[in-house]
């Protein structure tokens, strides 16, 4: 069934789920006219709802009714957040307190539990052993670098190498990732870096190795990077149940940064004793543990009712998707400017150990300092989740790190610069495991991979553009200078969520409104029929008309968000009472797509438009497809009458 004439059947299930939410929501706002503290709950989420809309564009004069349509899911997560008391009865004392201690203790439960689940276990130990291998390779390649040039430039583009291709190929690879088999991606993503990362070797231990023929292999590795990373982050959704993705992602993150607190100093000391071609032979054996645990993990994927997108359609509406989505879009920019400025001791690390005289085994003790430090933040991340909004971890990692930038930068003791590495790592983790499992959190699963894709290329990005910024700077003006400025943009970054603030993820339910039926055609359509339009009729009372307009707003953003096309709405001049939604769709297979893609928290727009529409019918829906010339009277047949 379309999801328009859901719309008509008041009784359906996804309803009654819309109703009850709509009726959760509004809750609230009875018990303020008591003047309890639910009154404050429901400004808030308001006044949260009100910043969204303006980042949307939609200006900042919005009413109540129409703040709640954005607000219901805020309310929610800001009771969860301030941990207000039931309605039975008064709190205990301290009982905010306990409450997060008890979110805390529940946390590490999961943490446990998690790994008792023998999939996830697998593919994460074996994570391990790849991740170490990456990061070996990843001294070796940048130590080399140091060996057979001296510009500061091309030492920072190592670092550039590996995370260019993930800006340009990662939308594509979510595409991918959104319409073909997963595990299959994952598997063959690893056997073209295991093959890159041997014949880097082979061409190393020959004596071939140029700093070109270097950053192209290393280009081609972060390809395989690119391709593997948004699979293989939406692959943590189909494991785990969704309340448990932001504890999986931490879960990554100590893993990855265990790895990076051992990985330098190993990869250090093998470069150390028997040079980078070790490092790189290293590397190709560590895939090997991961391919067989992929190869032996059977996921049970839905079968798809209706055709795969073509790539660039399914990129399109990706992108469609993210810039109708304003929390997004604000993790998108914040990630951008993190990972720009972050990249800094990456890049210029190298140069710091050189210019120390210390070696390659003192850079990779510098980077299993900062891994160090990842590991505890990663360790501590759901439980300060539980204490501080999104909002103040990202501040506070965007300042921490610019802290440890400045200590770095004027040091004159190598064992200062590396205390200053544990917090530099701490708000590494902490700022990169709460945008991804924002993003996971307020996605739904069919656009999972791609809106992934685009926080990995927005931060990727930033990270490619800072590596080879902070090494063009230590060129001209010394490590200190570079290291200095970026201090300076990461503060830049941390003011910028005065006007780019990123919300807590409330209780969003984003599963589908109900399986999807097709309604019945009496023309014999094909799956690429089209162009289609689609018009909807309501009758608004003049005196509900701003309401109605506030509602549509929020429902153009939904259409739009969800594939329409050329959405407007229109009022009859004769009849101001009448009112038509219009929205084109480029194939008949596009809009039944369009209809699966609407969730259950969708529906209390489409509660509060049924409740504005005058009469005891819906509103009137009209699906036709159109037609450019006059076309052949046989074009289209007729079917048969259906039999009753």
């Amino acid at each position: 069934m379309a999801e328009d004439d859901k719309a008509a059947e008041k009784m359906k299930p996804g309803r009654k789920a819309g109703q009850e939410g709509q009726k959760a929501a509004a809750a609230p706002a009875a018990a303020a006219d008591s003047g309890g503290s639910a009154a404050n709950t429901v400004r808030v989420a308001q006044e949260k709802a009100v910043h969204i809309a303006a980042a949307a564009g939609q200006g900042a004069d919005m009413s109540p009714v129409a703040a709640n349509i954005m607000a219901a899911q805020l309310t929610v997560n800001h009771q969860n957040t301030a941990q207000t008391p039931p309605a039975t009865g008064a709190a205990p004392p301290g009982g905010a307190k306990r409450g997060k201690e008890s979110a805390a203790a529940e946390a590490d439960k999961s943490i446990f539990g998690l790994l008792q689940l023998k999939d996830f276990r697998n593919l994460w130990l074996t994570t391990l052993i790849s991740n170490l291998g990456g990061l070996v390779q990843g001294v070796g390649a940048g130590w080399l670098m140091t060996l057979i040039t001296s510009s500061h430039s091309l030492v920072g583009l190592v670092q550039g190498a590996t995370t260019l291709p993930v800006v340009i190929f990662s939308l594509w690879a979510g595409a991918l990732a959104d319409n073909f088999n997963r595990r299959m991606i994952l598997i063959m993503s690893l056997v073209a870096m295991m093959l890159a990362s041997l014949v880097l070797a082979v061409l190393t231990y020959a004596g071939w190795v140029t700093p070109a023929i270097l950053l192209f292999f290393t280009f081609l590795i972060g390809c395989g990077n690119a391709v593997y990373n948004p699979p293989w982050q939406a692959t943590v959704g189909d494991i785990v149940p969704r309340e448990q993705i932001p504890v999986a992602v931490s879960l990554n993150s100590v893993g990855y940064n265990l790895m990076r607190s051992m990985g330098p100093a190993i990869g250090g000391a093998i470069v150390a004793l028997w040079g980078g071609v070790a490092a790189f032979v290293f590397n190709v054996f560590s895939y090997i543990p991961l391919i067989g645990a992929l190869y032996a993990w059977r996921p049970e994927y839905s079968r798809p009712t209706l055709p795969r997108e073509k790539l660039v359609g399914a990129m399109s509406d990706g992108l469609r998707y993210v810039m109708m989505s304003p929390n997004l879009l604000n993790i998108m920019l914040r990630s951008f400017l993190f990972g720009l400025g972050a990249i800094s001791l990456f890049a210029l690390l190298p140069v710091v150990a050189r210019e120390a005289q210390g070696g390659a085994f003192l850079y990779g003790i510098l980077l299993g300092c900062f891994g160090i430090g990842a590991i505890i933040g990663g360790t501590y991340n759901i439980k300060i989740r539980a204490r501080l909004s999104s909002e103040k971890i990202i501040v506070l990692s965007f300042l921490g790190y610019a802290a440890a930038c400045l200590i770095v930068a004027f040091s004159p003791y190598i064992w200062l610069s590396c205390l200053a590495l544990f917090p530099a790592g701490m708000c590494w983790v902490l700022a990169l495991a709460l945008f991804n499992a924002n993003v996971q959190l307020s996605t739904p699963r069919w656009v999972v991979s791609r809106a992934l894709a685009f926080y990995q290329t927005a931060s990727y990005a930033g990270m490619a553009a800072g590596s080879w910024l902070w090494g063009a700077l230590g060129d001209s003006y010394g490590t200190r200078a570079s290291l200095c400025i970026c201090g300076i943009c990461l503060c830049l970054g941390a003011v910028a969520g005065l006007k780019f603030r990123i919300y807590d993820i409330g209780t969003i339910n984003l599963s589908p409104t109900d399986p999807m039926r097709e309604p019945e055609l009496r023309l014999d359509l094909q799956a690429r029929s089209g162009p289609i339009l689609i018009t909807l009729e309501y009758h608004i009372a003049q005196k509900n008309t701003a309401e109605f307009l506030q509602a549509m707003t929020e429902r153009r953003r939904i259409r739009l968000r969800d594939g329409a096309r050329q959405w407007t709405l229109l009022r009859d001049l004769e009849k101001p009472e009448r009112w038509v939604e219009t929205y084109h769709m480029p194939t008949w297979v596009d809009y039944l797509r369009h209809n699966q893609r609407s969730t259950q928290d969708d529906l209390q727009v489409i509660e509060i438009l049924d409740k504005l529409n005058e009469g005891s019918a819906p509103p009137y829906v009209c699906r036709m497809i159109e037609r450019q010339t006059v076309p052949l009277a046989h074009e289209l047949p007729l079917k048969p009458p259906a039999k009753i």
